[in-house]
């Protein structure tokens, strides 16, 4: 792990289910979803992506909601889905999507669900790993112009809610949910 905090920040009185979650945020393309599978299956964890959840409940893609609904729908979405899996009574390994900490009430979500693990790595890293972007509504034709922006604009964001940091930019996904593992045990 790159930094650990002790979590001993108040903590607001937004209601989780009591489960002790492990909650992975980041940006697109550090490996949640990736991550998150191995690590729930060396837990012995259910595991949630956000993003699945969103297209499984309503039918569509991410990219389709955005070009349908536009992103303050989607945003919406991306909230219920994480009050969902931080609700859920059952432990988990959840990958939030990408963008859940640009609203306060999924921070203060985040900070009540368990151990929330901010998966870092530099825009150069994230450009590499996103490949065609078809299913990645924000990047657009400079994708990576767009992840040095997300990223300056989400990083204090994450630094808030995240217990743990993980550089993973050197890092296999197993090496990771390796890594995590050894930290939640």
């Amino acid at each position: 792990m790159s930094e650990h905090r002790s979590g001993a920040e108040a903590r607001s009185s937004v209601q989780t289910s009591g489960a002790d979650h492990v909650v992975l945020v980041g940006m697109m393309g550090s490996g949640k979803t990736r991550v998150g599978r191995q690590l729930a299956g060396r837990l012995g964890l259910a595991f949630v992506d956000s993003d699945e959840q969103i297209e499984r409940r309503h039918g569509r893609t991410v990219r389709e909601i955005f070009e349908t609904d536009g992103e303050p729908a989607f945003r919406r979405l991306e909230a219920e889905a994480l009050a969902a899996a931080v609700g859920s009574p059952a432990r988990s390994v959840i990958a939030a999507a990408g963008g859940v900490v640009l609203d306060a009430r999924n921070r203060e979500l985040l900070a009540r669900a368990g151990t929330v693990v901010w998966l870092r790595a530099r825009p150069e890293v994230l450009a590499t790993r996103v490949g065609d972007h078809d299913h990645r509504p924000l990047l657009g034709d400079d994708a990576l112009g767009v992840l040095r922006r997300l990223d300056a604009e989400r990083t204090p964001l994450y630094r808030e809610v995240a217990d743990a940091v993980l550089d993973v930019g050197e890092l296999s996904p197993d090496e990771a949910a390796a890594r995590i593992a050894e930290l939640v045990a």
